[in-house]
């Protein structure tokens, strides 16, 4: 798998970026890619996100609407964004690739020294997608991923060192009762934003 790092995008650059990445794989001019990188503050909404769960404007922080699965998700410095454009096999669908997107985030924060789970969702419940730490059952990984023609865009956001506050003033992945941690809160020693990004790319096999 290609790697494409950069430090702070803006969002709505990167979306753009993003579409090119999307349809190079499309036409089979470029390989599967992750593309890591950090965000400015902003807020992203799926498309089902309620309007209750939107943040109170006062704090400043920009709402955006994006085309991606899942709900409400904040992006800001100290996180990793990673967007994966991954031709899906014969047979494969988005849910699979999920799977296997938190699989390898697992992988990844075993190797920097954080036990990390996924979990499958009861019946009737708000989707559990994304990754949560064994010890202290918080969640340290959101997840939101869309197909097109076969394709996957938009990806992973991993808490490494960044301010928490913002996931405090709205309702994060349509789970009020979810508890946003870092890698800083949880085993201080891993939060290196450049160790991080290297136990990550290693996870999904890519230079």
């Amino acid at each position: 798998m290609s790697l494409i790092q950069d430090d702070l995008v803006d969002y709505e650059k990167a979306m753009e970026q993003m579409t090119d990445l999307v349809g190079q794989r499309q036409r089979d001019e470029r390989p599967d890619t992750l593309w890591l990188l950090s965000h400015p503050q902003v807020y992203t909404v799926g498309r089902r996100t309620l309007q209750e769960h939107l943040p109170d404007p006062s704090h400043g922080i920009p709402v955006v609407s994006t085309g991606r699965g899942g709900q409400l998700t904040y992006h800001g410095p100290g996180q990793l964004v990673g967007y994966l454009i991954v031709k899906l096999g014969e047979g494969e669908g988005i849910v699979d690739y999920v799977r296997e997107v938190e699989l390898r985030l697992v992988e990844a924060l075993g190797a920097l020294g954080v036990p990390a789970e996924r979990r499958d969702t009861p019946p009737g419940s708000e989707l559990l997608t994304g990754v949560w730490t064994r010890e202290t059952g918080r969640k340290i990984v959101s997840i939101g991923m869309r197909q097109s023609r076969g394709v996957t865009s938009h990806g992973f956001a991993l808490n490494v060192d960044g301010d928490l506050t913002p996931w405090d003033w709205a309702v994060p992945c349509g789970m009020p009762e979810v508890d946003m941690t870092s890698l800083q809160r949880e085993a201080p020693a891993a939060a290196s934003m450049d160790r991080v990004r290297a136990a990550v790319a290693e996870a999904f096999e890519a230079s």
